[in-house]
């Protein structure tokens, strides 16, 4: 069974059909899918989503790219919903300097998440793009557990973060044929290091790519990773299924 570690199913994308694609999805080949928030509003959309499914979970948080003035005042929003039976991480969070967005603003909000994520013993699902150096500096400070998620680092980067405790998100990027680097992150990372997601609507693997991404087509990411590791699809699913449980504390998804 597939655990889809990161999933956004609050997207207007998925507005036409996302219960009956939902339901036929575990019905099918997922056992746990945890949705990611990136702001107040949908982090509450969330967990009303997943109330409607026994293995499916979500994470509350402010992704860099919802930053404004607002959101340290947020926080504390966040952290009421983190109390909820269905949350199971802080997330998405993170910094992001691809978009024209202030970086000490994203600074201080990813920062202010992580120590909440600390005092409520949650892990985090952290968002990184073109930001390694200072997403690694708030790690190494923090120590939190959880995912870096749709990681885009190098060998050298993947190494630091295992070494901290925490997990590699593979998706689709991993199926591209430009996909270079992150073939070689999972050619050197331990697979009991690995979680799978989709970051769905976006980033569909190969042959979907530039489609609307779901949680069944984790299976072309899983196909894939096994192809590089020398390994059976049925061991890649298993064990990075094992790892979603481990790392987001559930003990509820059926393989």
């Amino acid at each position: 069974m597939i655990f889809d570690t990161h999933a956004h199913y609050d997207d207007k994308a998925f507005d036409e059909d996302r219960e009956e694609l939902l339901t036929r999805l575990f019905a099918e080949k997922v056992g746990c899918i945890v949705n990611q928030g990136t702001n107040l509003e949908l982090s509450k959309y969330g967990i009303s989503l997943a109330k409607k499914y026994d293995t499916m979970y979500c994470a509350v948080g402010i992704h860099p790219e919802c930053v404004d003035e607002n959101s340290l005042k947020e926080l504390d929003g966040i952290r009421q919903l983190a109390g909820h039976e269905k949350v199971v991480a802080i997330g998405e969070i993170g910094l992001d300097y691809y978009w024209d967005i202030p970086k000490e603003r994203q600074k201080a909000v990813f920062e202010q998440q992580l120590i909440m994520a600390n005092e409520l013993a949650m892990p985090v699902n952290i968002h990184d793009r073109e930001a390694h150096g200072d997403t690694l500096a708030y790690l190494k400070k923090y120590r939190p557990k959880g995912i870096l998620h749709c990681f885009s680092g190098s060998v050298e980067m993947a190494r630091e973060v295992v070494k901290l405790g925490m997990y590699i998100g593979i998706g689709g990027v991993v199926t591209f044929k430009n996909s270079r680097k992150a073939v070689e992150v999972v050619q050197d990372t331990p697979l009991e290091a690995l979680v799978l997601e989709t970051d769905c609507p976006y980033l569909a693997p190969v042959p979907f790519r530039g489609k609307r991404n779901d949680s069944g087509m984790i299976s072309y990411v899983a196909e894939k990773i096994a192809e590089i590791k020398n390994i059976s699809v049925e061991e890649v699913l298993a064990v990075t299924f094992a790892n979603g449980e481990k790392v987001y504390n559930i003990r509820s998804a059926e393989k």
